[in-house]
């Protein structure tokens, strides 16, 4: 008996995820997650406070970047909503008009949760980095690390990781220094 052929996942297929999930489309497949909880939500906010004075603003560091929260990224066929990324404002004068970014962030951010992890590190971070994501942290609060990754030549290499409360002065927001821990709950 012959099996019906799997169809790829749509935007419309997206669209009609509820509200109370994250829907992205990977490889194809609509792939779904529920909402961050407080501790995740909390370091990927942190984290946005960390950078965007000094980034997005201007205020206290180089600016000439924008910093944006679960931005919709369309890259290729693929739909992915990063916790955090950024674009470097000569590559991105503008932000686009539409709901969504085709141009991919010069660095993105997963803040990363027991039911997000593998999908992070082993679906997204390949894609990101075949798009031409320069860099890519993973962050997680329950471990209390950061993972720096530089691209080069569409792989990921690791640059640093760092745990607890280190000092983070790390590419490309290397400008500035900020205690790991401030983005800890607890």
């Amino acid at each position: 008996m012959n099996q019906p052929a799997i169809q790829d996942a749509t935007y419309e297929d997206l669209l009609q995820v509820p509200d109370h999930l994250v829907a992205e489309i990977i490889h194809g497949q609509l792939v779904t997650h529920p909402r961050p909880a407080p501790r995740h939500a909390h370091a990927r906010s942190s984290l946005g406070d960390e950078l965007v004075s000094p980034f997005d603003k201007g205020r206290g560091g180089p600016g000439g970047w924008w910093i944006l929260d679960e931005p919709e990224l369309h890259l290729g066929a693929g739909v992915l909503l990063p916790d955090l990324a950024g674009w470097c404002r000569e590559r991105l004068p503008r932000l686009p008009e539409t709901a969504w970014f085709e141009l991919a962030p010069d660095w993105v951010c997963e803040v990363r949760s027991a039911s997000t992890a593998r999908v992070d590190r082993m679906e997204k971070l390949p894609i990101y980095a075949a798009a031409g994501v320069r860099h890519a942290w993973l962050i997680d609060p329950d471990l209390r690390t950061l993972e720096a990754f530089e691209n080069h030549d569409g792989r990921w290499l690791l640059w640093a990781a760092q745990e607890n409360d280190n000092p983070v002065q790390l590419p490309p927001f290397d400008a500035i220094s900020f205690p790991l821990d401030a983005l800890w709950a607890d």
